[in-house]
């Protein structure tokens, strides 16, 4: 049973002038798993305001605003096939169960403009 769904879009060019101009904010706001995932990309920014945005969705799918749990605390991963993988521990994780979910869904895109995130959790 669908619990919530969450979207989120980030503008690229804000998101890549915000870590220009406060360079720890990756630090913060990813983890270091996800920064080792798009090391190797000649354009991170785009998959950074991705994930950052599907931190924002989930926030959305459970009825949250912004700060009810670390950025740490939702990361994305890649499978083997190349799928995202949505990652939701500690506080994250805490609220989810109180809200009945067990499982969650996501999908990522961007333009070289926008960065999506949409997420169903069930």
């Amino acid at each position: 049973m669908i619990r919530g769904i969450g979207v989120d879009a980030v503008d690229i060019e804000r998101f890549r002038t915000s870590l220009g101009r406060t360079p720890s904010m990756r630090g913060r706001l990813f983890t270091e798993q996800e920064l080792a995932d798009v090391a190797e990309q000649v354009d991170q920014v785009r998959s950074l305001a991705a994930r950052f945005a599907a931190r924002e969705a989930v926030m959305k799918a459970m009825g949250l605003g912004l700060g009810a749990f670390g950025f740490h605390e939702v990361w994305v991963s890649r499978s083997t096939s190349g799928a995202p993988l949505l990652h939701v521990t500690g506080r994250a994780a805490e609220l989810a169960v109180d809200r009945g979910i067990t499982s969650w869904h996501l999908s990522l895109t961007h333009t070289d403009l926008v960065a999506i995130a949409y997420v169903v959790a069930e």
